[in-house]
């Protein structure tokens, strides 16, 4: 997904003052005369079981079917739109959060929202969806996870499940059902801007954790979406949609290839009872995905019998060919349920209604999508009397426990020369860019789409904060000049970024999204005749060839998230290192690409290949 609005968008939101939903208001909006009248004919649609669904849809109007396949932007819909087209779901994109960003004000954000939605002429709920991706990463003081690729370094299934069932109680905790993750993205070339997003380059090890989270996630109620089918993390690099450099690309692999690398991800998401799935905004061979019938409908249907809802992704049938409503018809068609179109929601729910009218748009297809939808939302409890909810708070000690212990699995011992663990009595001088910032540690969708460079970000501890909380424990202290101390701490990485934004053609540690210190630091520390032990936080691997030589030990920490003391417990031997490398770490821009699942891998000469990493035994 993307980020929750365009310049263009919030100059034309503040315009309008309080036009959409974050500005909650303190009534209900009155059933309008149209609405009233229609539920006077014929009541609303209720349904208390699975079996009411099929007699609901046929005593549905066209306009009530065509509202629920909309998804709107919290931002981009009044509170009485929502009743008066019947809107299926609305979203929170990256950084889309109502005006109190606490659990008590998206709480009651989400109980109008659900009430309004019970005030349309057809009485059905809302679902509410947002991209809770590494925790419930918009609100303000969650608890942040190390994103995915860390977790794919971890590579301990137990821990997907339990990071999905606590993100799932932060999520409910906020009023909304539905989660867009898992992302099952394989990744194939780090230069993606996505990579931090996929869990590893191998099919195996990102199937078994994506499925673990779904499990954990629904298990506690809340609606999974796993994405982006598919071929994200898969596209050729120089074909990215626009500027991009590989993002919403084209994967130009042989059809069997691509099927054979995701579809294993697909087959385990589904038997885990994913009930959702997002398309991919990428192609196949020079076909749009949201407009890919093949793949949607007769591999994703047919051969892996998926019944749950299809939804696109951010404004992503735009990309098709043709007029608005042939975009509409082309992704309807070829097996979208849920149109997520954020602000031209209303011209797109107009399309609906004209596209069936122009033939385009079969009335079958409709209802079976509509059904899928019903399904969803009875599955998720909506079609429960609603009672209006209290919100419960996040940041629990319990979810930074979590968390902590989740980075400290994630983080990879690369090299060793007999520095670690280290003592708590010992004088560090800690320098770098990265050493003293959560926002970095989180990296992007952290309170933003793109996330912040904010150092206290989150109520979070930085790596610069554990290291003084270790050492006071045994004597020891951070110095500031170098002259006193036993040890060097340097701590480098990338800034914060998400999606297109990170697409790179240079890996290098002063490449256009590496920070901008990293060399200055890597070139002070050479000048003191001091053991040096660096920590990378970064979403991929960077190019270490030429300064790798002058460190004693080196440790990969991905990023972490708020929870920097998980990586101080591996470095004092508090906790074992356990990661192993979920991608391969390349000498050279030109090795971004290369992956451990094809065949001539083993005879190529890499920095770190995939799985390395020294464990404790």
């Amino acid at each position: 997904m993307k980020k929750w609005m365009t310049c263009l968008t919030l100059i034309a939101v503040l315009l309008m003052g309080g036009c959409g939903t974050s500005e909650v208001e303190d009534e209900v909006v009155p059933v309008d005369d149209e609405t009233a009248q229609a539920q006077e004919e014929r009541g609303k649609i209720l349904i208390e079981s699975l079996e009411d669904i099929d007699r609901a849809i046929k005593g549905m109007t066209l306009e009530e079917k065509a509202g629920q396949m909309i998804q709107a932007e919290r931002s981009g819909i009044q509170l009485s739109e929502i009743s008066k087209y019947n809107i299926g779901s609305v979203l929170s994109g990256g950084g889309s959060v109502p005006t109190k960003n606490t659990p008590e004000g998206w709480m009651q954000l989400s109980n109008r929202m659900q009430k309004v939605s019970r005030n349309s002429s057809s009485g059905i709920p809302l679902i509410y969806g947002i991209d809770a991706v590494h925790g419930h990463n918009n609100v303000l003081d969650a608890v942040i996870y190390p994103h995915n690729i860390g977790l794919g370094a971890a590579n301990n299934p137990a821990l997907m499940h339990e990071i999905g069932k606590a993100v799932a109680k932060d999520i409910k905790a906020t009023g909304i059902q539905w989660n867009f993750a898992p992302a099952v993205s394989i990744v194939q070339d780090i230069r993606w801007g996505r990579t931090y997003e996929s869990y590893s380059e191998v099919t195996g090890r990102v199937s078994v954790l994506g499925s673990e989270y779904i499990k954990g996630l629904q298990g506690e109620g809340v609606v999974a979406t796993t994405k982006h089918f598919i071929g994200d993390g898969f596209t050729t690099f120089g074909t990215g949609e626009g500027e991009n450099l590989i993002d919403r690309g084209d994967v130009t692999a042989d059809y069997q290839v691509l099927l054979n690398m995701y579809l294993p991800a697909y087959e385990q998401a589904i038997a885990s009872g994913t009930k959702t799935i997002m398309a991919s905004f990428n192609s196949v061979n020079g076909v749009k995905m949201h407009g890919h019938k093949t793949l949607l409908t007769d591999v994703l249907r047919t051969q892996l019998g998926f019944e749950g809802v299809v939804i696109s992704d951010w404004e992503a049938i735009d990309g098709l060919e043709g007029t608005l409503e042939d975009r509409v018809a082309s992704a309807i068609d070829a097996g979208i349920d849920m149109l997520m179109q954020p602000f031209n929601w209303k011209e797109v729910y107009e399309a609906i209604l004209s596209g069936v009218e122009n033939g385009k748009i079969s009335e079958d297809r409709i209802d079976e999508a509509v059904k899928r939808i019903l399904v969803l939302k009875f599955e998720a409890g909506l079609f429960e009397p609603f009672t209006e909810k209290s919100a419960t708070d996040l940041g629990t000690d319990e979810a930074k426990a979590l968390a902590r212990k989740a980075v400290s699995e994630s983080v990879v011992l690369l090299k060793n020369e007999e520095v670690l663990p280290l003592d708590s009595g010992l004088k560090i001088y800690l320098v770098g860019p990265a050493s003293d910032n959560v926002g970095i540690q989180c990296g992007g969708w952290t309170l933003s789409w793109q996330g912040e460079m904010t150092a206290d970000l989150n109520q979070g501890t930085s790596i610069k904060e554990a290291f003084e909380a270790e050492l006071a424990k045994g004597g020891g202290r951070l110095v500031k000049d170098p002259e006193e101390a036993d040890l060097v701490i340097l701590v480098i990485g990338e800034k914060p970024y998400a999606e297109m934004n990170g697409d790179t053609a240079d890996l290098s540690l002063d490449g256009p999204l590496s920070l901008e210190d990293n060399l200055a630091a890597v070139k002070e520390v050479k000048k003191y005749d001091l053991p040096v032990v660096t920590i990378m936080v970064a979403g991929r691997p960077l190019l270490v060839k030429d300064h790798i030589g002058g460190w004693d030990a080196f440790v990969m920490a991905w990023l972490p998230g708020t929870e920097g003391a998980g990586i101080t417990d591996v470095l004092f031997g508090q906790s074992p290192f356990k990661g192993t490398l979920p991608v391969t770490w390349p000498i050279e821009n030109e090795q971004a690409s290369d992956s451990a699942l094809f065949s001539d891998y083993d005879r190529l000469e890499h920095q770190y290949k995939y799985g390395d990493g020294i464990i404790d035994n």
